[in-house]
């Protein structure tokens, strides 16, 4: 959530960044008016009840006609008190109902835009991979270690069985990426994957983002999109010691999206389901270091992806494919050689203080308790790093070349379907 400052104290910027972000800037002079009105309620029904509490005290000293318009006085004040903070709470409600989903606004540098298209490329790794025989796509590799048939058999579609070697794959790299992350100063973290409302509501993905979320509905609980989530509600309503910043951690879970808005898009294979498995970087900041923090993430993420051999490149997220929490987004689109172009496997992104206003998460410093600022990133997204892996490095026979870097947590060199 933004900070209300800005609708105080700087509309007209605040207008500038929902343009940016394609949304309606009109919306900034409705809350103004809202914002305005309420608190002048408030400030009425706070007037009102002192003088209701003056006029008890009068009251103790009178008698006769005299008590008793007092009385009446006091009964009518009691009713305005009552009718004010009613009116100012109803107004609070349609305040926080427009307010909250107002996205974070987008660092200087993102590039305005709306679309992949308007993303826009600031480096590149490698070269795209070229065979001298026709590349085969993930799923004709993966024949015997992905099933996506069965999957679809027992779960629906966009789900799909992991056997024997790609078993091995994916476990080898949660072990590569938690050994490199944690010698990096991460603490590895297994964290719940259902989460109350409240985490979802302070992360940003409520209430922008639920049509995307699997709801338990007898225990008022929701399966994370992204281990971010209960990482991030870890510290909900703490102070930190200024001098314990940063504090980062790596965690592991298995993430569920409904994939809402994407029918018929990438339904081959593993691209895009429904249940993944992912580690993923976050960072509590000192707000004054988080741009250093964003980059130090991403850098993390480009050396595991480099350490495999896996040809990507960058692209600075433009305004209107940013989420709601993001102030700033890097993705990394690698190579798809049977897609014959890049697609985003990782993504790395600074929420400023959206994240931590609503969770209450603070530090203490010389000033006084401050928001701490946090950011987060995917280390390794299974099914999209294996793809990557077993596209790039297939070879003519069908069978596909381990990553160096893989092999000792494997124990083979060489794997098929």
């Amino acid at each position: 959530m933004i900070d209300i400052a800005w609708i105080r104290q700087r509309p007209d910027e605040l207008k500038e960044s929902l343009v940016r972000r394609h949304i309606d800037p009109s919306i900034v002079d409705t809350l103004v008016a809202l914002d305005e009105d309420r608190r002048s309620k408030r400030t009425l029904a706070e007037d009102k009840r002192a003088e209701q509490k003056a006029l008890g005290r009068e009251i103790a000293t009178l008698e006769g006609d005299e008590r008793i318009s007092a009385l009446e006085r006091a009964t009518r004040l009691s009713e305005d008190v009552a009718t004010l903070t009613s009116d100012a709470d109803a107004l609070d409600d349609e305040f926080m109902a427009a307010f909250a989903p107002l996205p974070n606004p987008p660092h200087e540098s993102v590039p305005m835009g709306r679309g992949e298209e308007d993303n826009v490329e600031i480096s590149r790794f490698g070269e795209p991979t070229s065979f001298d025989f026709e590349p085969k796509d993930h799923l004709e590799l993966g024949t015997g270690i992905i099933d996506a048939e069965r999957g679809a058999k027992v779960s629906g579609a966009r789900f799909a069985y992991l056997l024997g070697d790609a078993v091995m794959m994916e476990f080898a790299l949660v072990r590569f990426a938690l050994d490199r992350l944690s010698a990096a100063g991460f603490t590895p973290v297994v964290p719940p994957v259902l989460v109350r409302e409240e985490a979802l509501f302070g992360t940003g993905f409520f209430p922008d983002d639920d049509n995307q979320v699997y709801q338990i509905p007898g225990d008022d609980l929701y399966l994370v999109g992204t281990s971010e989530v209960p990482l991030a509600a870890y510290h909900g309503d703490e102070i930190f010691v200024e001098e314990d910043l940063p504090l980062r951690y790596a965690g592991f879970s298995t993430c569920f999206r409904r994939e809402a808005g994407a029918a018929g898009r990438d339904t081959r294979g593993i691209l895009r389901v429904h249940q993944f498995d992912k580690v993923e970087m976050f960072s509590f900041c000192h707000p004054d270091r988080s741009w250093e923090e964003h980059e130090f993430l991403f850098s993390q993420e480009e050396a595991l992806i480099q350490e495999l051999g896996i040809p990507y490149r960058v692209v600075n997220v433009c305004t209107g494919d940013l989420g709601a929490s993001a102030a700033k987004k890097y993705d990394v689109e690698a190579w798809m050689p049977a897609q014959g172009k890049f697609r985003e496997i990782t993504s790395c992104s600074n929420t400023t203080d959206y994240q931590s206003r609503r969770l209450k998460i603070r530090y203490k410093g010389e000033k006084g308790n401050r928001l701490v600022h946090t950011l987060n990133g995917t280390a390794v997204a299974i099914g999209r790093m294996l793809i990557a892996i077993m596209e790039n490095n297939q070879r003519s026979d069908g069978t596909v070349a381990v990553p160096e870097a893989l092999v000792p947590y494997t124990g083979f060199e060489v794997f098929a379907g």
